[in-house]
């Protein structure tokens, strides 16, 4: 549980809610629900006093019963400053402990007298009154307090319910000083509760509480003791020497039910798991009003419980008379056929069930029913994971209901989708058993029944299948008869199958096992298998449905992701991507080859999870390919995807979607050049990139923080570096170095100290990121890109300066025929030759000086002419009459691509022509 410990802040939230602003910090679910019920009852924090009551309802056997468990819980606290309460179902006190005689004065004004009521509807928040409230245990301390004066005080209470009837007989309140709260008061007054509970469970109806006293008369009367109705497993020793064992005690238990439900007067022996045996003592009591009831006593002799070899009849010690009930009729407690122990054999009693035939058995098995399903809809469905969902409900079934419990499942549904035919490819999903070596085929096996199966029956019917005697039933073996005989061999004795069926759809069947427990599966039984199944189903059919979308999303992300990287030389690259397990999100990663051999990198996070971020995400990355391919600088293509953002955001489109979703997303936006080694980097609100140099130095860039994108209007800056050749840009989102265990500053000190001891190349990196990073439960999805920079020397780039002379191209023309011919390129001298001419002479006619001719031997020959004009040429078709107009036309045609890009003192000019077939690309350094 997570408690807040700051007590100013909270204080102030809590003075923020009754002002009626906006809460900024978190409060717990529980206590903001119980702060808005009292405010909606008009109950003013400054003005609540504790009422007193004269009248209480004292209920006495509740409290009673419940004393020995608080003195116990008493005793733990002695010492500490704490009160402890006993409260009724109106959550008045009824009794009050203390762990110290005197108590501080301040925890003394704490109104935890008896009498003093605790409703939450009359003073506002507290552990008694919104334990009752919520029909569960609270932990309220300081400022959760709705009221004034209790902010100082910490309180842990936890309902107490009837056993039988299910309804809250009382509360348990544990209580301290602020400070001294802990949540450890909540799991110690959780246990006492569960004591209370199996007390209030121990205790019978009132003519079984006259049968107890009578029957203790007559124990006192013949000289002999039992003890209490309420033992533990450490009581009882077994033959070997060794304590009962809690399953032990519930054979018992259940075996006394039965010799009271069937009202038999006997000695019998009790075959406890692993061979061990026992002895229970079964007796009618008349006497009193009523029928007779039944004793059931388990016999120890000499230290162990054995069973009993007849030898006489038991003593008979002078008493002072017969026991009389109460009105006045002698009592007579019957003696079983059987003889007794031998004379010389100490023997101890302990009383192990006092009832009326026929009804503590049934209602006892009706609240562990009941119990069994809270625990179900409680434990079953907890995810959206249709194995786990499986295995919560073998969990729950054994021990409590069966001994194995074999969840089998068609395959289909694993993926998400609807079973064709559930008798086909079915898969063992789930198998729960109270120990190894039932021979049942184990999780994960493929299976196909038979026809005479109950299995296949199940299936085909949708009809539930019975077959409480395995020893006489043939049908089940007729699947793998070698593996049913050792089945058999196992102890398993008893079957229920029951349909997982949701929706009108089979979707599988959940097999129930008996070995261990006594006794074979009934009807009612079955009854109880097909409610569990029924829940169970349902919780199955929304895990399929859920990892049904959640592929899809998955699968519309990975396909708005790069499916292969493009062929560049500027930099080696890895990357990785890794979805959340929960929902898809909107992290993706691109690597953009741009002109003049140069490539950008990017990294971005859409807020949010879900269909609506992956089609977000593609959106935005649909945009950045194409503000990059129009040779945008870094700054304006974030500027014009925080636009995009803004306009997602006011689009009728996407508020129809989801009104309260708002799109938001970070970017990170990298251009490396390859020439000059010169990186440019700009970021939105994203993580700053990591860079590992050469020499094994690890630095987190400091680039200029942006604001995430949608906010609108602010502008960008960037981050001009000279990387050496072979350093390592690191690109991230924060899923890889945050999660909910896990800071941001944690994150990046822990991937600094990875990066400096790996120096491999970017593929090693990004799986050494990934394996030390990403935890096997992501909350967020992972976008990692890992670039290892490369550079193109001299010996691939040509330049010359174009002079202010229209009649040097001739010249120029035959320097880059020269140049071609050295490269091996001779093929394309013609083209170029043309391409040249036409932008050296556009250049030297209309831009301003100076100017300058590159050409770049790379995957393309590269041809740029720059200059210091801003003006760019437009591509139009030249009517039949005009002078000029056609060289750019011609250009466009002989060019695989052109176009134009912007610089700080003016434009480039750039043409891409493809390398002949049988020239290899230059290979950088």
């Amino acid at each position: 549980m997570a408690i807040w410990d700051d007590s100013r802040d909270l204080e102030g939230v809590r003075l923020k809610f009754l002002s009626g602003e906006p809460l900024e910090c978190a409060v717990r679910s529980v206590v903001l629900s119980s702060w808005q019920r009292c405010q909606h009852r008009g109950i003013l924090a400054d003005r609540v006093s504790i009422p007193y009551f004269m009248d209480v309802d004292r209920d006495e056997a509740f409290a009673h019963t419940a004393r020995p468990a608080l003195e116990q819980l008493q005793s733990r606290f002695s010492g500490m400053d704490i009160v402890i309460a006993l409260c009724n179902s109106r959550a008045q006190v009824l009794e009050r402990w203390v762990g110290v005689p005197s108590l501080s004065r301040q925890l003394e004004s704490l109104r935890l007298d008896p009498g003093f009521g605790w409703l939450e509807g009359a003073v506002g928040t507290n552990g008694i009154g919104t334990a009752l409230a919520d029909r569960r245990p609270a932990f309220i301390r300081g400022s959760e307090h709705f009221a004034d004066v209790n902010r100082y005080f910490a309180c842990a209470a936890v309902p107490v319910r009837d056993p039988l009837s299910g309804r809250i007989r009382g509360v348990i309140n544990v209580s301290s000083l602020r400070d001294l709260g802990d949540p450890k008061m909540l799991s110690m007054a959780r246990d006492t509760a569960a004591t209370v509970e199996r007390l209030l469970l121990d205790e019978v109806e009132d003519h079984e509480k006259s049968l107890l006293r009578l029957f203790l008369q007559a124990q006192r009367a013949t000289g002999r003791t039992s003890a209490p109705a309420s033992f533990s497993a450490g009581d009882l020793i077994g033959t070997a020497g060794e304590p009962l064992r809690p399953a032990d005690l519930e054979v018992l238990r259940h075996k006394a039910a039965e010799l009271i439900s069937a009202g038999r007067v006997a000695i019998v022996d009790v075959h406890l798991p692993n061979g061990r045996r026992a002895a229970l003592w079964s007796r009618t009591m008349e006497g009193g009003l009523g029928p007779p009831g039944m004793i059931v006593e388990a016999l120890r002799g000499d230290g162990a419980l054995q069973p009993l070899e007849p030898a006489g009849r038991p003593r008979t010690d002078a008493s002072p008379g017969p026991p009389t009930s109460p009105n006045g009729s002698s009592v007579r407690i019957a003696s079983p056929s059987r003889p007794h122990p031998e004379e010389n054999v100490a023997v101890d009693r302990w009383l192990v069930a006092v009832g009326e035939p026929g009804i503590g058995r049934l209602a006892v098995r009706a609240r562990q029913r009941l119990e069994l399903l809270c625990k179900a809809a409680e434990c079953v469905g907890t995810t959206l994971d249709v194995t786990r969902t499986a295995q919560e409900l073998a969990d729950v079934a054994v021990p409590a209901f069966a001994d194995y419990a074999a969840v089998d499942l068609a395959a289909s549904v694993l993926t998400g989708d609807e079973p064709v035919s559930p008798c086909q490819d079915m898969r063992r999903v789930a198998l729960g058993a109270i120990r190894p070596g039932s021979h049942l085929y184990p999780a994960g096996s493929g299976i196909q029944f038979d026809r005479a199966t109950p299995q296949r029956l199940c299936l085909t019917s949708g009809q539930s299948v019975l077959e409480a005697a395995l020893e006489t039933a043939h049908g089940w073996k007729a699947h793998d008869p070698a593996r049913a005989e050792r089945i058999r061999e196992a102890g398993i004795h008893s079957l229920i199958v029951v349909p997982l069926r949701a929706r009108g759809v089979v979707l599988g069947v959940v097999s129930f096992y008996r070995a261990d427990l006594p006794g074979a599966f009934e009807e009612d039984d079955l009854s109880l298998a097909e409610e569990l199944a029924s829940r169970a189903a349902v919780c199955v059919d929304n895990a399929r449905r859920y990892t049904r979308e959640h592929s899809t999303a998955l699968a519309l992300q990975r396909s708005l992701l790069p499916h292969t990287l493009p062929e560049q030389n500027a930099v080696e690259v890895a990357c990785d991507y890794l979805p959340a397990q929960s929902a898809v999100g909107g992290d993706w990663f691109d690597v953009i080859p741009l002109s003049g051999a140069r490539v950008a990198l990017v990294v971005g996070d859409v807020v949010g999870h879900g269909l609506q971020a992956s089609a977000t995400m593609g959106r935005l990355r649909t945009a950045v390919r194409n503000f990059s391919d129009l040779d945008l600088p870094a700054e304006d293509v974030l500027a014009r995807l925080d636009d995009l953002v803004v306009r997602l955001d006011l689009d009728p489109e996407t508020e129809a979607a989801d009104p309260a979703e708002i799109v938001g997303a970070s970017c990170l936006y990298a251009v490396y050049d390859p020439t000059s080694r010169h990186c440019t980097l700009a970021r939105a609100g994203h993580p700053a990139p990591a860079v590992v140099f050469p020499d094994g130095a690890v630095d987190y860039l400091e680039v200029p923080a942006g604001p995430p994108l949608g906010l609108g209007g602010l502008p960008f800056e960037t981050l001009d570096i000279q990387l050496p050749e072979g350093s390592q840009l690191i690109l991230y989102t924060d899923g890889l170095i945050e999660h909910r265990n896990r800071d941001i500053g944690t994150g990046l000190d822990r991937m600094r100290r990875l990066l400096r001891t790996t120096h491999g190349p970017p593929g090693e990196t990004c799986r050494a990121l990934v394996d030390a990073l990403v935890p096997a439960q992501r909350s967020d999805d992972v976008a990692l890109l890992v670039a290892r920079t490369r550079s193109l020397d001299d010996r691939h780039i040509a330049r010359w300066e174009l002079p202010d002379d229209p009649a040097a191209v001739s010249h120029l023309r035959q320097e880059v025929a020269r140049q071609l011919s050295a490269w091996q390129l001779g093929e394309l001298a013609f083209t170029t030759e043309l391409i040249v001419s036409e932008l050296a002479t556009n250049a030297i006619r209309y831009a301003a000086q100076p100017s300058e001719l590159r050409l770049i031997f790379d995957r393309a020959l590269i041809c740029e002419v720059s200059d210091c004009s801003s003006t760019s040429p437009r591509l139009r078709r030249a009517a039949t009459t005009d002078e000029g107009g056609r060289g750019l036309f011609l250009v466009a045609q002989l060019a695989q691509r052109w176009g134009t890009r912007y610089t700080v003192s003016g434009k480039v000019i750039w043409v891409e022509e493809s390398l002949p077939a049988t020239t290899l690309p230059a290979r950088p350094q």
